[in-house]
């Protein structure tokens, strides 16, 4: 069994991926549009050069997800948080100063007393990151 995250857009699916896998490395192994697809009919006007489905490999983990527009238009993400483990601080530091770009701080990197580096954010896509250096 694999768990993997699954993202919903409100039309940014493939800024996020590309600032993902520009800042976290990995590739985009998969990108279908609505335009073509047997869904075309069904997104809202305007979208068919919007995501349908993206699939990236981040490290070990695959990440996925989607634009959703008109009736399927994601409602603000809650309840959760993305977190990206690592052994070294000063990975955590790039990692964390590179999300940061645009993004909300709720909780500046630091040392605490069960990480060397620990920091959260909500990046400039409305998903929420937990950074962790055990």
């Amino acid at each position: 069994m694999h768990l993997n995250a699954y993202l919903s857009f409100s039309g940014n699916c493939e800024a996020a991926f590309a600032f993902y896998v520009k800042h976290l490395g990995g590739e985009i192994m998969e990108q279908h549009r609505y335009a073509g697809s047997p869904m075309e009919a069904q997104c809202p006007p305007g979208w068919g050069d919007k995501i349908m489905h993206m699939r990236a490999r981040v490290g070990d983990m695959v990440l996925m997800g989607s634009d959703a527009g008109g009736e399927c238009a994601p409602e603000k993400l809650a309840g959760f948080s993305l977190s990206i483990n690592t052994s070294d601080p000063a990975e955590a530091e790039r990692i964390f100063a590179a999300m940061s770009e645009n993004a909300v701080i709720g909780m500046p990197l630091a040392e605490t007393f069960w990480a060397r580096r620990f920091g959260m954010l909500t990046d400039q896509f409305g998903v929420p990151w937990m950074v962790n250096c055990e």
